[in-house]
């Protein structure tokens, strides 16, 4: 059988990846929340709305936008991690809100119906698409004329220092890492808003924009940071080729995450775009 175009992201969210977002879910989901926040604030969900959620995970998002268009509405999360897709299911939903689906799908060639959504939102689940133009094409054609499009990615990883800087840390200690590959499936894919913006219009949307935001995230203690630091993120990818040097880059990521310690946990910068289009 041909692979579908896929199938190395499929396997590594139902894989390691999977059952470490299903494993730090709470401290993630804390984590990222106020950026997923400002992305649905500027989507403005409204009751009685259609609303497709792309790569729900564990489901924080599906639930909130479910909340937000009330039980006249409805809300479809969809994601290709099977263990995520469990957590999502098992939330509890508020009352008053509208029932959420959970669907096993690759939002790239998955028949998402054709002009049910008026309104499309992701919190960083679009960056890892192997044919991002082809993936919203199929997206904008599950979308009503006129429907809303919006989503938060990363910026550059120089910005985002609860990432950049435990890899600084570290960096010293580890092996010579291959550069990055910048359009490459991954966190930072779409780092380059003309970029984006070239995917989107490709693709069929209108009326592009990408607005940055910037806030500090976190919240966890110091020794919860270092341990998530250490499974997520750049970091955590280069410790999965290098597992022994674990201990020996400890204490150096220990030091600089604790100079960012706050009464209220940890807190660092974050550097998002919120981009917007209409279908």
């Amino acid at each position: 059988m041909a692979e579908a175009p896929n199938d190395t992201q499929i396997d590594y969210w139902n894989a390691a990846a999977g059952a470490t977002w299903v494993k730090y879910q709470a401290q993630l989901d804390r984590q990222i929340e106020p950026l997923g926040l400002e992305a649905m604030r500027v989507l403005r969900p409204a009751t009685g709305e259609a609303v497709l959620d792309i790569g729900c995970g564990c489901g924080q998002t599906t639930v909130a936008l479910a909340d937000r268009v009330g039980p006249t509405g409805s809300v479809v999360g969809v994601d290709i991690s099977r263990p995520m897709l469990e957590v999502a299911r098992g939330r509890p939903v508020p009352q008053g809100a509208a029932r959420p689906e959970f669907r096993e799908a690759d939002a790239q060639i998955a028949d998402l119906g054709r002009g049910v959504f008026d309104a499309v939102y992701s919190r960083f689940g679009v960056m890892f698409f192997a044919d991002p133009t082809a993936a919203f094409a199929n997206i904008r054609s599950a979308m009503k004329p006129g429907g809303r499009l919006t989503f938060v990615c990363w910026r550059e990883f120089a910005e985002n220092h609860w990432m950049r800087v435990p890899m600084e840390a570290a960096l010293p200690l580890l092996p010579p890492l291959p550069p990055p590959n910048p359009t490459a499936p991954g966190p930072f894919a779409f780092s380059d808003p003309k970029r984006v913006g070239a995917i989107l219009r490709d693709a069929g949307f209108k009326t592009v924009t990408a607005d940055p935001f910037d806030t500090s995230i976190g919240g966890s203690s110091v020794d919860e940071t270092v341990e998530m630091a250490f499974r997520v993120g750049p970091l955590g990818a280069a410790l999965r080729d290098n597992p022994a040097l674990a201990p020996t880059i400890a204490e150096a990521v220990r030091r600089a995450i604790l100079s960012h310690e706050t009464p209220a946990g940890v807190f660092m910068p974050a550097a998002v775009w919120i981009v917007q289009g209409r279908a």
